[in-house]
C-alpha cells in the first residue's frame, strides 16, 4: 500500500475518522470531526487527507440489516455525490452494517462510562469498518 486510507462514519453531529497510515494494514482511530456545515466537514476532511497523505476515502455505508439501501443510505449517497466532486480522491462507500453496535459492545465490555463511550464510539465504528474494507481487499482476487 503506498498512500494512506481515511474511514469516515457519517453520523447527523458527529463524524468518526479512522485512518490507515502509509505502509500499513492496520486501521486506527483518529479522532472526531463535530458537524456544522459541509463545506467545514470538507475543509476539515482535505487537512485530514493532507496530514495522513491519504489517496482515498472510504465511508461507511448504513445499509439495513438485509443489505438493502435505506433512507440513511439514501441520504447519505447524495451527500458523497457532493463530497466526490469536491475531493481529489476517489470516495469509497463500505457496509457499515452493525459496526457501532460492536464499537459499544466492545466499550460497554472495557466498562468505559457511558459519556466517555459518547466521545469515541464513533472513531470506533470508522475503525471496524475501514479494517474490514483492508481485510476484504487484501483477500480480494487480483485482476
Amino acid at each position: 500500500m503506498a498512500e494512506g486510507i481515511l474511514g469516515l462514519d457519517f453520523g447527523s453531529k458527529r463524524i468518526g475518522v479512522a485512518v490507515v497510515q502509509e505502509g500499513t494494514r492496520i486501521a486506527l482511530p483518529a479522532g472526531m470531526i463535530e458537524r456544522k456545515n459541509r463545506e467545514q466537514v470538507l475543509d476539515e476532511v482535505r487537512k485530514l487527507l493532507r496530514t495522513y497523505r491519504a489517496g482515498k476515502v472510504v465511508v461507511g455505508l448504513p445499509v439495513t440489516l438485509k443489505g438493502e439501501m435505506g433512507i440513511a443510505a439514501e441520504k447519505l449517497m447524495k451527500e458523497m455525490e457532493w463530497f466526490r466532486a469536491n475531493l481529489a480522491v476517489p470516495v469509497i462507500m463500505w457496509d457499515e452494517r452493525l459496526s457501532s453496535k460492536e464499537a459499544e459492545r466492545v466499550l460497554l465490555d472495557a466498562d468505559v462510562r457511558r459519556g466517555r463511550r459518547k466521545e469515541v464510539i464513533d472513531q470506533l465504528a470508522a475503525q471496524r469498518f475501514l479494517q474490514c474494507y483492508l481485510d476484504c481487499s487484501a483477500n480480494a482476487p487480483k485482476e
